[in-house]
């Protein structure tokens, strides 16, 4: 069993979409994604790999999409802000029903809700074993949850930054429209940016490439590849510098 084998990574942060957590639902938030992302989490504390989270918001607002509507963008991107929280806020309530200490961390001041986010504050809590939530992406318009997750694990000295999507990898066209689409095992940051692959938005693919932060993109609705990866799984698309 994957919690009998050592980790190979130390410590990780984990994206989640905010659209992950509708699960089967058009809006909002299904209990069961959050109980079920829960239990892999837990596997993962159970192998000793301390987990950072990033939730973006997409679920319960999508501020870009208003903007385009006349929505000042600022005021959009600040509203997509709370939809995280508001997410962050329903996951650790998933993972301390089970049994696993959590905190989060919101990019903008919120007190008496949540604790506002310092690094080192961070860091000590990963190495005590809490899970820890950044919420409210970088506290910034015009900057999205890709970056923000990119952004928090060069700062907390992540191993690597793991992105769950609805599809098992980085493939060369969208596998749902082309049938002949390919995926990929691995890929460079330089790859990703000539083909235009549209893994992440460009200021989080260049964050990460700046810092040589290994990317993997996996499919979340596969039951326990978390772990499987943490133990040396090869699922999903691996994303790395040039060496």
């Amino acid at each position: 069993m994957a919690e009998q084998k050592s980790a190979k990574y130390k410590r990780i942060l984990l994206k989640l979409s905010g659209e992950a957590l509708m699960g089967e639902m058009d809006f909002g938030i299904d209990p069961k994604v959050l109980d079920r992302m829960a239990l892999e989490i837990a596997q993962l504390r159970g192998i000793g790999v301390q987990v950072g989270l990033v939730i973006g918001g997409g679920n319960l607002f999508r501020g870009k999409a208003l903007s385009e509507a006349g929505l000042d963008r600022v005021a959009g991107d600040h509203m997509g802000m709370l939809a995280t929280v508001m997410n962050a806020l329903a996951m650790r309530d998933a993972l301390e029903r089970a049994s696993m200490p959590t905190r989060v961390m919101s990019a903008i001041p919120m007190s008496g809700v949540v604790d506002h986010y310092d690094r080192r504050s961070a860091i000590r809590a990963l190495e005590s074993g809490d899970v820890v939530i950044f919420s409210a992406g970088t506290g910034n318009p015009f900057f999205t949850t890709d970056s923000a997750a990119c952004l928090r694990g060069i700062e907390i000295n992540a191993d690597l930054v793991l992105k769950a999507t609805n599809v098992d990898g980085v493939y060369t066209a969208d596998p749902k429209k082309d049938p002949t689409a390919e995926k990929y095992d691995r890929l460079t940051y330089e790859e990703v940016l000539e083909k235009q692959l549209g893994v992440m938005d460009l200021t989080a693919i260049v964050l990460a490439q700046d810092h040589k932060m290994p990317l993997r993109v996996y499919d979340m609705n596969e039951s326990g590849v978390l772990a499987r990866l943490m133990t040396g799984g090869s699922d999903g698309t691996l994303i790395v510098s040039e060496e």
